[in-house]
């Protein structure tokens, strides 16, 4: 199986040498009949297989990795269908086991990320800074595999893919940027920036967490139009809250307390309480307690 940590070959096909070394090996995967067990075992399992079969017109004892990435892969090219979301999840599970099996799932839910790891890649390509699509796309390939080994999946519809991308392309950042430190290089240089601009899949990420947070009832005052242009800050609280709603940290309650008071234009608690049928005090001893939930389960989950 292929190395996800060594450098990539000087040259290569016009993608990057490192993709075009994955490509290689997934033709080599696919041909594995060991590992096509494998796939139709785990589809199985997780009842998967009769849907993956219907939309790539497959056999269900036949399937392999190949039908899994056409799953994973919509004809659109968004992976947001709601069996691709629970392929995804399926994959992510198993990714985050000990066994061989997970580092098998892994490497398959890189494969299906591949357009988004060119992407980011590219977007991380300074020519004026000696940073080459080479130099950058292994950084990007083994940020993906460690983040789709790390446990970390996200229940909404349509996150999954979203925050692997996004995890994955924080990581590459910051590795990026200790580089740079390590070279002694002016982090004001502006060939050797970041592009501030949110990239592709940031956008998708902000995208569907505005989405999940107006069907949350999070959006200040109600209004889904007042998070069009969501900062960066607010996209992290907003998804922080979320995530806090899923565990069973906050009810829906405690996070319109907090989102609602947390945005570039906060809604009063006298309006807020007035909303929800509860006195300005109320409303602001229960953001408070939130607030100290959030903090003692974010301090823990560090």
């Amino acid at each position: 199986m292929l190395n996800l940590n060594r450098p990539a070959p000087a040259t290569g096909l016009a993608a990057g040498g490192v993709f075009a070394d994955l490509d290689a090996d997934w033709a080599l995967l696919c041909a594995d009949t060991s590992v096509r067990m494998a796939v139709t075992d785990w589809l199985t399992t997780d009842r998967l297989a009769e849907g993956v079969a219907a939309v790539t017109d497959s056999w269900v004892r036949a399937l392999g990795p190949a039908e899994l990435l056409a799953a994973l892969r919509p004809p659109a090219g968004a992976l947001s269908d709601e069996l691709t979301d629970a392929v995804l999840r399926s994959l992510l599970e198993r990714a985050a086991g000990h066994d061989r099996s997970a580092i098998l799932a892994g490497r398959i839910v890189v494969q299906a990320m591949i357009p988004a790891a060119v992407r980011m890649t590219r977007g991380q390509v300074r020519p004026f800074g000696g940073r080459r699509f080479d130099d950058v796309a292994p950084m990007v390939i083994a940020a993906l595999y460690e983040v789709a080994r790390s446990g970390r999946i996200h229940a909404r519809p349509g996150r999954p893919a979203a925050n692997l991308a996004l995890d994955a392309l924080r990581r590459v950042c910051r590795e990026l940027a200790a580089e740079r430190e390590e070279r002694g290089e002016d982090l004001a240089a502006a060939e050797d920036l970041a592009d501030p601009s949110p990239g592709p899949d940031e956008y998708v990420a902000g995208r569907e967490v505005r989405t999940a947070a107006a069907a949350a009832g999070l959006s200040a005052g109600g209004d889904p139009f007042a998070e069009e242009q969501t900062h960066s800050a607010r996209l992290e609280l907003l998804d922080l809250v979320l995530d806090a709603m899923e565990n069973g940290t906050l009810c829906g309650a405690d996070a319109r307390a907090i989102a609602w008071h947390y945005a570039s234009i906060p809604v009063p608690d006298s309006r807020a309480a007035a909303v929800v049928g509860t006195t300005p005090a109320a409303w602001q001893q229960r953001r408070s307690r939130a607030l100290g939930r959030l903090r003692s389960a974010h301090r823990r989950a560090a």
